[in-house]
């Protein structure tokens, strides 16, 4: 069972993103604020749980959180300020989002700007040890997948639906043989010899 809180005050938020690695989509993110009472021994980091436990928890946390909120930076944000900013940038987004305002922050990871005068904590994966960071980890990657499911309409060359726009073989191979599209991320390295690669529009 992961800990409720870290800071010991109530409405504490915890945040954490979905997409870093990608080659193409956007970053997501979430931040969820638990009520006191909360407890539920299946939540986790969203990369140890599967497909149908994370969307399963994702309804428990919708129903049961005492505020959540999830944000996205696309494609053409994340190479204007790049990935890490624009993932910072996105938990922010969501944090604004909020309807309860969050006394102290938890971030997984080790990198985050203050948000307002509100205080912070960085913790190194934190999504698998607070409730609230495993929390926004389901709500990020589950809002995410379902975004990359949805565009995989416009371009089902690049399996999007599977492999989520993360470096794949296949992934790579579609780049190679039909370009980028816009919602590939041109400051990240699509292919391993990008020299002569033409862009698509």
């Amino acid at each position: 069972m992961l800990e409720l809180n870290f800071s010991g005050l109530a409405n504490e938020a915890g945040c954490d993103e979905a997409g870093r690695g990608c080659l193409a989509g956007p970053v997501f993110a979430a931040a969820v604020i638990l009520p006191p009472d909360f407890s539920n021994d299946k939540l986790n980091d969203s990369k140890q749980l599967t497909e149908k436990q994370r969307y399963q928890l994702r309804d428990v946390i919708m129903r049961e959180a005492a505020a959540y909120a999830v944000a996205k930076l696309d494609a053409p944000q994340i190479d204007e300020i790049n990935i890490l900013n624009a993932s910072i940038k996105s938990m922010h987004l969501a944090l604004d989002q909020l309807k309860v305002r969050p006394e102290f922050i938890i971030v997984d990871g080790n990198r985050f700007k203050p948000y307002g005068n509100i205080k912070h904590q960085t913790i190194v994966k934190g999504d698998g040890k607070y409730l609230s960071i495993a929390a926004a980890s389901v709500l990020a990657k589950t809002f995410r997948d379902d975004f990359m499911v949805q565009i995989d309409k416009e371009f089902p060359q690049y399996n999007w639906a599977k492999n989520k726009g993360y470096p794949t073989t296949d992934h790579r191979t579609a780049i190679a043989k039909y370009g980028a599209t816009p919602y590939h991320r041109r400051s990240f390295r699509l292919l391993d010899q990008q020299l002569s690669f033409d862009f698509g529009i």
